[in-house]
């Protein structure tokens, strides 16, 4: 099974205020920024700018590879190569600068990321900026980690992951075995570049590129773990960004955490992919058969029933080349939370489950067998080159944060997200077992862990939407509430991050971004398209979602689990 790709002292020096302008009398004094530490300038600021040999690639763009040191405290020692992609802005002569994207992961390529940019990317942001792509140390076009001497060997730990998520005690075993080999093997073998991995190392990249690029101030646009990079960087480097965007948010404090819960008691994605699919299923109720599929008798209910009887269960389904298909509860739920990621959430949930309903009932299995049959056709299965997507995702995670001692402990930790997050609190809780810190030692002292609530000079534009099923709407609301100089933007749709979802959110990001000024305080998009709102189409039709931007939504990388009932994207 293939899993999706899917520290700054920690007594850091204060940060330097910045002269308050003096006060017309009888006006409140402005309030101060502030500025780059001593600590964090004499790192970035001792290496010398790059010089980026580009060379045209991929038709549309501009590729290099520079080195940048492993070790910021050590500018001039080991390096590692990181990989650069850059669209070129349409009209160079009033170009505001680059925008830099990360389509987050962790673990997710911001050079393909970048390349893709102009299918949906407004043009708007085309015109006017550079669209740059940096590869996070370990990732993508950058050089590789590593954990393993070998595909046999990785393959050997791997296969003890071979479920989307574990649900029997004989599953959990196996899981936490290969959980303690998976934090060994990245402690040694995977070193030294596991240990040099953190976030905030790459926001020092970042800000070293923003150099060789030519920019005086850093503009970013970052989605899901990409909201992460760019609070760090905004934190890190408080007065060294023009406009700054993070759309699907991730709370820092959060993602830092503590030694006494794992990754999802502090993010709580599995609360807002439960709060998502409640709401689907009582809309559909509200709506009838007329409009949803999945709408007769109670949805909520059928929906627990359909759990219930898979857990107990899995289903067996002809897969018409003399074997067989398995639908088992976690297959089911994963899908289920897959579904959740689109904008078309409401009708594929219903869709998905009326499909395993009808098989449980005794009816057609035809629908479900073309669901897994054509998701299996969009797979491919991997031996050879080394694909170090999990590892690359793990590296991040564990060095960022703390996590408990003993990957023993996920299986009652996950049991108690389940209960408080029904169906996705397993599904989300095991993301991190790996890091468990009695096998996951390698760490990066220089990872940072805060303040995270430092004064920026320009103001942050922080994005949440109300139904996102990974980065839940409260980590928004609490980030924006961390950063004094920050504006929150709020959206109505359905999906993972909002830019693209509707004309409101997006233009609302495209102005920040080309004028640096956010919008009013409290706006709240509510154009974006709603389940069950249009008849169901006749049989054998198939009902078409029109983008409202006359764009693709952005491929942002993420770490749910993949279902054998989706199609790989």
């Amino acid at each position: 099974m293939t899993l999706k790709t899917h520290r700054l002292l920690t007594a850091a020096l204060a940060g330097i205020v910045l002269s308050a302008v003096a006060a017309a009398p009888g006006s409140a004094a402005p309030v101060s920024a502030d500025r780059t530490s001593a600590a964090e300038s004499k790192r970035v600021d001792a290496v010398p700018t790059p010089k980026l040999g580009w060379y045209k690639c991929y038709e549309i763009a501009e590729c290099a590879t520079v080195r940048l040191p492993l070790d910021y405290d050590q500018p001039r020692g080991a390096t590692t190569e990181i990989a650069v992609l850059r669209v070129r802005a349409r009209d160079q002569r009033h170009k505001i600068g680059s925008l830099f994207l990360n389509p987050g992961g962790p673990g997710g390529s911001a050079t393909e990321f970048a390349r893709y940019a102009p299918e949906f990317l407004s043009d708007s942001l085309l015109d006017r900026f550079d669209i740059v792509g940096v590869d996070p140390r370990g990732i993508g076009a950058s050089a590789n980690v590593r954990c393993f001497k070998s595909v046999k060997d990785q393959t050997a730990v791997l296969d003890l992951f071979n479920v989307p998520f574990p649900v029997t005690r004989a599953e959990e075993q196996r899981y936490v075995r290969g959980s303690k080999l998976l934090g060994r093997a990245c402690s040694t073998t995977g070193r030294p570049l596991t240990g040099a991995m953190s976030t905030a190392e790459v926001a020092r990249d970042m800000d070293v590129m923003r150099r060789a690029v030519g920019d005086k101030k850093l503009n970013y646009l970052g989605f899901s773990y990409g909201s992460a990079l760019g609070q760090y960087y905004a934190n890190m480097f408080p007065d060294r960004f023009r406009a700054l965007t993070v759309d699907g948010v991730l709370t820092p404090t959060a993602w830092v955490g503590n030694t006494r819960q794992i990754l999802d008691e502090r993010l709580r994605s599995s609360d807002g992919a439960y709060r998502a699919l409640i709401e689907i299923l009582r809309r559909c109720d509200r709506a009838g058969e007329k409009y949803c599929v999945f709408a007769a008798g109670d949805p909520v209910r059928n929906f627990e029933t359909i759990a219930r009887r898979l857990r107990a269960e899995p289903i067996q389904l002809p897969d018409g080349e003399g074997g067989t298909f398995t639908v088992t509860y976690a297959i089911f739920v994963s899908a289920i939370l897959g579904a959740l990621y689109g904008t078309d959430a409401g009708e594929v949930v219903t869709e998905i489950s009326a499909e395993v309903w009808a098989a449980l009932q005794g009816g057609s299995t035809a629908a479900l067998t073309a669901r897994a049959r054509a998701a299996r056709a969009s797979r491919q299965g991997y031996d050879f080159p080394y694909e170090n997507g999990f590892e690359a995702t793990s590296a991040v995670i564990c060095t960022d944060g703390r996590h408990p001692a003993d990957a023993g402990s996920w299986p009652a930790a996950t049991a108690r997200r389940d209960r408080q997050a029904p169906y996705f609190g397993r599904a989300w809780g095991w993301i991190d077992s790996q890091c468990a810190h009695k096998m996951w030692t390698v760490q990066d002292e220089d990872a940072y862990r805060g303040p995270f609530n430092r004064r920026t000079v320009a103001p942050v534009l922080v994005v949440g939407n109300f139904w996102d099923p990974a980065t839940n709407y409260r980590g928004a609301v609490a980030s924006s509430r961390l950063l004094p100089n920050s504006r929150l933007l709020s959206s109505n749709n359905w999906g993972h991050t909002a830019y693209g979802s509707g004309v409101c959110a997006t233009t609302a990001i495209d102005n920040y971004l080309l004028t640096g000024k956010p919008p009013a305080k409290g706006t709240v998009c509510t154009d974006s398209a709603q389940p069950f709102t249009e008849p169901l189409p006749p049989p054998g039709e198939v009902a078409t979602l029109s983008s409202p931007t006359g764009k693709q939504r952005p491929p942002v990388a993420t770490v749910n689990p993949e279902s054998p009932l989706l199609p790989q994207k």
